[in-house]
């Protein structure tokens, strides 16, 4: 039977969930490739998965701000309209709990931010942290494959 190891590849459903519920679930649709230590996971759920037998199906409950880190102010910016035009869609509308891809500087990327307030001047307040960071988390897993 194959164990998971850093580095391994694996075939697998998986449950992210906080406090509100479901992050992600892929439980009732296609399972999800990934390989370890090349950051599709934070390493704090990468760390759960170690040891871990092919077939086997686990949930975990991780602590407050260890799955995603703890909250951070300085991840909540202010982006102007002007710079939202250029990136996107000059006709736009955003709401608040939108969530928004943005390019990252090389333009290899992206990342996103949730709509949090939008001021009448058009500029809009956006969070950056994961929405799950300084929350507990919920992770289960049931492994397909382990290569």
């Amino acid at each position: 039977m194959a164990i998971v190891q850093p580095g391994s590849f694996l075939t697998l459903h998986y449950r992210l969930a906080g406090p509100q519920g479901d992050i992600i679930n892929t439980f009732a649709d296609k399972p999800a490739t990934l390989s370890l230590g090349t950051g599709e996971l934070s390493p704090a759920v990468e760390q759960r998965l170690l040891g871990l037998e092919e077939g086997e199906h686990a949930t975990f409950e991780i602590p407050a701000g260890e799955a995603f880190g703890e909250r951070n102010a300085d991840m909540q910016q202010w982006v102007a309209r002007k710079l939202l035009d250029e990136l996107g869609d000059p006709d736009e509308r955003y709401t608040v709990g939108d969530v928004v891809q943005f390019p990252t500087p090389d333009g290899l990327g992206s990342y996103a931010g949730a709509v949090q307030q939008v001021r009448e001047d058009g500029a809009v307040l956006f969070d950056f942290n994961h929405p799950l960071a300084g929350q507990p988390v919920t992770f289960e897993v049931r492994l397909i494959g382990v290569l």
